[in-house]
């Protein structure tokens, strides 16, 4: 399949599961704003109202990290199972297998972009003026993006191979979001030896951070430490790409045998 007809018919697959989506929804296409907003609730609730957080700015540092999360836990939670959840387009035509967690991570794309505006409306609301280090969203959104693409891949082909591994991905998605940072600061953490292994070891939460030193505190992020993310993450992109490449009826088999 040439790639210009692989992009086109990957966005058309997103554009058609997000105008579906919206359709089982009285609200429609505002869940895409209200979502993350009840999330940010609740978390703002529980960790500022009832355990008295005192990280400063805590509304805008909460919603820096629950938003940017919620893009890439859920973008990879459900393209983990979207070969499977594929399988009887998969029985007639004979098409990429990476396809279908491709328009997943495009449907995310979709979603997260009125997150990012929503964020946006927030800090200039809060006083938090734009910048010049709000250029370096570019760079970290274009990361964080072939992280979750990165991940998605991997998560299918895992799911496609043996189920059981959609049952062990919720559960890393929750220990993500209780190491990575998104209600306490790692810089928080007393040691700057435990605050580097953290972010050197989860690359989520150097990810999180990076936006709140753009966005929350006008620093430059860790450009070498992001272009290291950048580099594994297009490499392993590379290799499942040509992995379920080769791996073609191997993964229709699986899939169609769930």
């Amino acid at each position: 399949m040439p790639l210009s007809q692989y992009f086109q018919l990957m966005d058309v697959q997103a554009r058609m599961a997000l105008r579906a989506d919206a359709s089982r929804f009285y609200l429609g296409y505002l869940w895409w704003l209200l979502e993350p907003l009840l999330w940010v609730g609740v978390f703002y609730l529980v960790f500022s109202v009832i355990l008295k957080s005192r990280q400063d700015d805590f509304l805008i540092f909460l919603m820096c990290g629950k938003l940017t999360f919620i893009w890439f836990s859920k973008a990879v939670s459900q393209a983990s199972n979207s070969i499977v959840a594929s399988r009887g387009l998969i029985a007639k035509l004979d098409i990429p297998k990476s396809l279908f967690p491709m328009s997943v991570v495009q449907e995310s794309l979709y979603k997260q972009a009125a997150a990012f505006i929503l964020l946006f409306v927030v800090l200039v609301v809060f006083g938090f003026a734009p910048s010049g280090t709000w250029w370096w969203l570019v760079p970290i959104i274009l990361v964080n993006y072939l992280m979750i693409v990165a991940c998605a891949l991997v998560g299918a082909s895992l799911v496609c191979i043996v189920r059981d591994f959609s049952m062990l991905i919720p559960l890393g998605m929750t220990f993500l979001l209780f190491t990575s940072g998104i209600f306490w600061n790692v810089h928080d953490l007393g040691d700057p030896a435990k605050t580097e292994l953290v972010l050197a070891l989860n690359p989520i939460a150097f990810i999180l951070d990076c936006y709140r030193q753009a966005l929350m505190w006008n620093t430059v992020p860790d450009l070498s430490h992001l272009a290291l993310v950048a580099l594994g993450a297009v490499l392993l992109i590379g290799g499942m790409l040509a992995l379920m490449r080769r791996s073609s009826q191997y993964l229709a088999l699986k899939a169609l045998t769930a």
